[in-house]
């Protein structure tokens, strides 16, 4: 197979590279992360976590939910949307969700997430990068870093995206790591692979004249480096020459949608989110190994207003294409080693938002307690973990901090967050700095 992807040195460069990968730190249980992420903050009380107690005291201010968030709030406002229990679990699901809801006894609900600030971008910074700074690699690069590739002919980390979410490619950035390792961006707003990674194709030139270029390119550069020594910055910028150069054929296959069945299309809808769900199914079977999936441009499920019609009309978006995306990965096989991650950056106040539209029919950021789910790789289905208090506002018990996800993700993966590590500016840094610790009761 590496003697038909180009020939010459750049072959060579490939076979080394596959031999050379990094080795987990210990036997992994899942391979690869798909990451669906409600950028904006969905509410927890609306899916996954019921408080029958909001409606007793509704409009109502107690103490407990007197608490510091990034506007004003008011009174409680309870959940419109009932809940059943599902599965042989027994896990209870809103109505919004009911084709998720067949996945009950896969999905492991995570109650007790908290996080350190209830702002967007240090929020989005923190759930992927780690840290509230702008300046440190985010969890896809740790990921590529750590195990490298499956598939040298498309990047190990791919963010989907039909537009741009708050703080942009920051959140995929791999900062002081190798280039190598940073996220590859991909708008599918259209479906046409050309236009979705632009100049895919070189019109100029044929593929035997392309690889005998890059073969030559390399030989130069080597020359380089005898007389001049190691160039990171150079390394990187050959090796995304050599994936640009293998992603014009795999890439087209890989994110071409018109491949797949009717009823496939059908299953996962033809709306943007759906299109996002089947295509990083499409990338994960073919070896990628980091795939995060944000729903939309800008926040999406920020709503400071009209909460309850935008939240209903959001579910609706995401119901039958995730469900579509777990049943494919079971069907294959292939969920037994993926982790699927969904969540936001934060969650929302049970208490109404006083700045936006009528001030009584909208939801405030809340990062002292929301949900997020897993499955798939290795972790316990069918459970809800930790709780918040009666009123949804604060994690209470077992509690799990972003740093604990972290750490999980990373074990799953079969690398120890402690020693997964780069030296920089005199300290060593890792995806959960100082913090962090791995949630066994997570996990099979």
């Amino acid at each position: 197979m590496i003697s038909r992807l180009g020939g010459g040195l750049g072959s060579l460069a490939l076979a080394d590279a596959v031999r050379s990968a990094p080795a987990p730190h210990f036997q992994p249980r899942a391979r690869r992360v798909i990451q669906l992420f409600m950028n904006g903050g969905p509410y927890q009380a609306d899916l996954f976590d019921p408080k029958p107690l909001l409606h007793k005291y509704a409009g109502q201010r107690p103490e407990a939910v007197k608490l510091r968030t990034e506007r004003q709030t008011a009174g409680l406002m309870p959940s419109p949307f009932r809940y059943r229990r599902h599965g042989e679990s027994g896990l209870e699901i809103s109505e919004l969700l009911p084709h998720l809801s067949r996945h009950s006894d896969r999905l492991c609900v995570i109650r007790s997430l908290h996080t350190d600030n209830p702002n967007h971008g240090p929020a989005l910074l923190q759930i992927n990068n780690g840290t509230i700074s702008p300046t440190v690699p985010s969890m896809g690069s740790w990921l590529s870093y750590g195990l490298g590739t499956e598939n040298e002919n498309l990047p190990g980390y791919v963010v989907l995206c039909p537009g741009r979410p708050v703080r942009f490619s920051v959140l995929w950035t791999s900062a002081f790591l190798p280039a190598e390792h940073q996220g590859t961006y991909i708008n599918h707003k259209s479906l046409d692979p050309k236009q979705m990674i632009p100049y895919l194709r070189n019109t100029n030139l044929d593929r035997p004249t392309q690889a005998r270029q890059l073969a030559l390119m390399r030989k130069v550069n080597r020359r380089h480096l005898v007389r001049r020594g190691e160039d990171p910055l150079l390394a990187a910028r050959l090796k995304s020459m050599e994936t640009a150069f293998r992603m014009q054929f795999a890439a087209t296959d890989a994110f071409d949608l018109s491949r797949e069945r009717k009823s496939v299309r059908e299953a996962y809808g033809t709306r943007e989110f759906g299109n996002g769900c089947l295509l990083a199914r499409r990338l994960v079977e073919r070896g990628v190994r980091f795939v995060q999936l944000y729903y939309g441009n800008g926040q999406p499920w920020d709503t400071h207003h009209s909460h309850n019609a935008r939240a209903a009309s959001l579910c609706r978006d995401i119901d039958r294409p995730i469900a579509a995306l777990l049943d494919d990965l079971a069907r294959s096989g292939l969920l037994e080693d993926t982790l699927v991650v969904w969540g936001g950056e934060f969650g929302r106040t049970p208490t109404t938002d006083l700045t936006e539209g009528k001030g009584t029919d909208g939801r405030d950021h809340n990062h002292y307690g929301f949900t997020m789910w897993l499955a798939g790789g290795g972790v316990k289905g069918g459970q809800a973990h930790g709780a918040t208090d009666d009123f949804g506002f604060q994690a209470v018990t077992d509690k799990v901090h972003v740093h604990d996800l972290h750490a999980t993700i990373l074990h799953q993966m079969g690398l120890d967050h402690e020693r997964l590590t780069y030296r920089y500016a005199g300290r060593d840094f890792r995806l959960t700095d100082v913090h962090g610790n791995v949630v066994r009761e997570l996990l099979e």
